[in-house]
Formats: C-alpha cells, sequence, structure tokens
C-alpha cells in the first residue's frame, strides 16, 4: 500500500454574511431538499433525525438574514398540517444544488492534481 493511497478529499461548502454569519450550507440545503420532499417538515426533521424547535428556528434565522421567506406552511386539518418550499425556497436550493455540482466537479480535478503532486 502506497503511503498516500487513503487520504481522500473531504469538504463543507456555506455562504456566510459579510461578518462571517452562516446563512446556508450542506446541512440546512439538505433540510430544505428533504421539507420539499416530504411536504412536511416535522416529518423531514423525523427522516433526518434532527429537532423541530432548533431546525424551524435555523430555517427562521435564515429567512430574516436573506429577507425572503423560505417556506410556506399551512396548519392542521384532517390531513395535518404541511410544509412546502416557496418559489424563492425552490430557486435557492436549485442554485446550491447546480453550484455545489460544479464545485465537486473542480474538487474531483484539482484532487487529481494534488494527488499528482505527490507522485502517486
Amino acid at each position: 500500500m502506497h503511503k498516500f493511497s487513503n487520504i481522500n478529499p473531504e469538504y463543507k461548502v456555506w455562504f456566510s454574511t459579510i461578518e462571517g454569519e452562516g446563512i446556508l450550507g450542506d446541512g440546512k440545503w439538505k433540510i430544505l431538499k428533504k421539507i420539499e420532499e416530504c411536504g412536511s417538515l416535522v416529518q423531514a426533521c423525523e427522516e433526518l433525525g434532527i429537532t423541530y424547535r432548533r431546525t424551524w428556528n435555523s430555517l427562521k434565522k435564515i429567512e430574516k438574514q436573506l429577507g425572503f421567506n423560505l417556506l410556506e406552511t399551512s396548519r392542521g386539518g384532517a390531513e395535518g398540517g404541511s410544509t412546502h418550499l416557496t418559489e424563492d425556497g425552490i430557486r435557492l436550493i436549485k442554485a446550491f444544488d447546480h453550484f455545489h455540482k460544479r464545485v465537486d466537479k473542480i474538487m474531483k480535478q484539482e484532487f487529481v492534481k494534488f494527488m499528482e503532486e505527490l507522485n502517486v
């Protein structure tokens, strides 16, 4: 086994305010995608194994930072409530998807160069 053969790149992508306060990263992106998939914040939290209250508060904070709503909610009723992304929320996760795919591609290319520099 070569001494560098067990190296694998790992990284996280996130956006922050100019002051450095986190807005949106991989974790919140996954939450938003799961909400849209499930149509329910409660179900999304259950499936991801995260707490509802903390997630709700985090998403509300993001909305405040961005200046627009990410979520549309409807309460209770016979079938229970629902949560969906707003058009802006959908646009945000799609743009993050596309951004992430481009960054992933660059990271893979740069990792190959890194390994070449190690003469692997």
